[in-house]
C-alpha cells in the first residue's frame, strides 16, 4: 500500500508518500518551513500545500510535535499553544494522526534498528525539543513526554535538544556530556535494553555520540530524519 506521510516539526514539515510494505519513499520528499507562529491554520494550509504537490487523493498519516488522543492535541509544547483542544484528525479531512516521535519510532521498530528487539526500546528525537517513543517487546506506549522529565529543576529539552546545543553554542562535546546526563535519568527509571537516537541530529551522530556514556546500549536511528514520514504512512490502517 502507498500513502503520503506528513511530519508537522516546529521548524519545518516535511511529506512525501511512503510504500509501507518496504518503508521506501517513492518520490523525493518536500520540505516546507513551519509557519511561525505555528498555528493550525497555516500549518493546515502547508499539509494542504504538501498534499497537493504529490497529486495525492489517497490515504495520508500526518504527525504531531505532541501528546495526540483519539486525533485530538492535548499538548503543543513547540508550536502554538492554540492547537490544544483541536480535532486534528477532522482539521487534517479525516488524516490519520498521532505524536510525531511515537510514529519515527514505529518506523524505526518495523524497519530500523529496533527490528527483532525484545525487551523496552526507547526511541529518543532530538531537534527542536526531545521527543520520545517507548516500545515493550514490540508495542508501542503512546504519548510518552519523556523531554518533559526534569533535569536540575529544568525540562530536560531545554538542556538537552538539538535546539538548545545550537542556541547555547554548546560544542559537541559539552552538548554530548548534557545528553548522557539526561540518558542516565532516564536509564534510572526505566531500565531499557536499547536507546535509539534519532531526529535531525542523528544525522552528526558521530560528532557526539562518542562524548555519551551510558550502560544501555545506544545506536543512531537508521531511517535518520524520514523516520516520522515513514512513521505517519505505517500508523494508517
Amino acid at each position: 500500500m502507498e500513502v503520503l506521510g506528513i511530519d508537522i516539526g516546529g521548524s519545518g514539515i516535511k511529506g512525501a508518500p511512503v510504500d509501507t510494505a518496504s518503508g521506501q519513499l517513492t518520490q523525493e520528499r518536500l520540505r516546507i518551513p513551519t509557519p511561525q507562529p505555528a498555528k493550525p491554520q497555516g500549518v493546515s494550509e502547508v499539509v494542504v500545500e504538501i498534499v497537493k504537490h504529490f497529486g495525492w487523493t489517497g490515504p495520508i498519516g500526518v504527525t504531531f510535535p505532541g501528546v495526540v488522543l483519539n486525533g485530538v492535541i492535548m499538548t503543543a509544547a513547540n508550536v502554538h499553544h492554540s492547537w490544544i483542544g483541536v480535532d486534528a484528525t477532522k482539521l487534517f479531512d479525516g488524516a490519520t494522526v498521532l505524536n510525531d516521535a511515537d510514529a519515527a519510532g514505529i518506523a524505526e521498530m518495523r524497519f530500523g534498528e529496533g527490528q527483532g528487539r525484545e525487551g523496552t526500546v526507547i526511541m529518543l528525537t532530538f531537534g527542536t525539543g526531545i521527543g520520545s517513543a517507548v516500545f515493550v517487546d514490540g508495542v508501542l506506549v503512546p504519548n510518552t513526554e519523556f523531554g518533559h522529565l526534569q533535569i536540575h529543576g529544568k525540562d530536560a529539552e531545554l538542556r538537552a535538544s538539538d535546539r538548545a546545543r545550537e542556541e547555547h553554542g554548546l560544542t559537541w562535546e559539552k552538548w554530548g556530556g548534557r545528553v548522557e546526563e539526561y540518558l542516565r535519568h532516564v536509564e534510572m527509571l526505566f531500565w531499557p535494553s536499547l536507546f535509539v537516537i534519532g531526529g535531525g541530529v542523528s544525522k552528526k551522530a558521530d560528532k557526539f555520540l562518542p562524548y555519551v556514556h551510558v550502560d544501555t546500549p545506544i545506536v543512531p536511528a537508521r531511517l535518520r530524519n524520514e523516520a516520522g514520514i515513514i512513521g505517519a504512512a505505517l500508523a494508517v490502517k
